[in-house]
């Protein structure tokens, strides 16, 4: 979903959605699965709600939330850029184009771009090691990555 499709923090719908999936086993991850889905991030303000439908203390919560590296404390940007951070990748040259990527959008691995365009996000490992370098744009996973590739993908990422 985009960023302009995501609903603005609503404790009620919140509420809505917690209840929708309370019944579920393992209730926990499709209810930060949906509330992601819904506002584009895990409002923080949610995790004691769950805790609280799932007789759960908010520590087991935020250890699930914490756990899992695609949920977020805030929206991501309309693209996603990951780049793979794991020992091939950077033995392949990837620490460079980290660096490369962080200069060209002006945000550090983790951030977003100020036009709300761009996450870019370190993941460790795509499993494509035998291609490394490589990046994942929107799903989209790109091996034998350079400076010429990288400057692609985000060219495409800033449209």
């Amino acid at each position: 979903m985009r960023p302009e499709n995501y609903q603005p923090w609503d404790q009620a719908l919140a509420g809505e959605i917690i209840a929708e999936h309370a019944q579920l086993e393992g209730a926990a991850l499709p209810m930060l699965h949906a509330l992601q889905e819904a506002f584009g991030h895990v409002p923080e303000p949610a995790i004691p709600m769950i805790a609280a439908a799932l007789n759960l203390s908010r520590a087991e919560v935020h250890g699930v939330f914490t756990f899992y590296h695609d949920f977020r404390k805030e929206p991501a940007g309309r693209h996603v850029l990951k780049l793979c951070r794991a020992e091939a990748c950077q033995a392949a040259g990837g620490d460079a184009l980290a660096a490369h990527a962080e200069a060209r959008l002006g945000v550090a691995c983790g951030g977003t771009t100020a036009d709300l365009r761009v996450t870019l996000e370190p993941i460790y490992c795509l499993g494509l090691c035998a291609t490394a370098p490589s990046a994942m744009l929107d799903g989209r996973v790109v091996g034998r990555l350079d400076e010429q590739r990288l400057d692609a993908l985000i060219a495409e990422a800033q449209r």
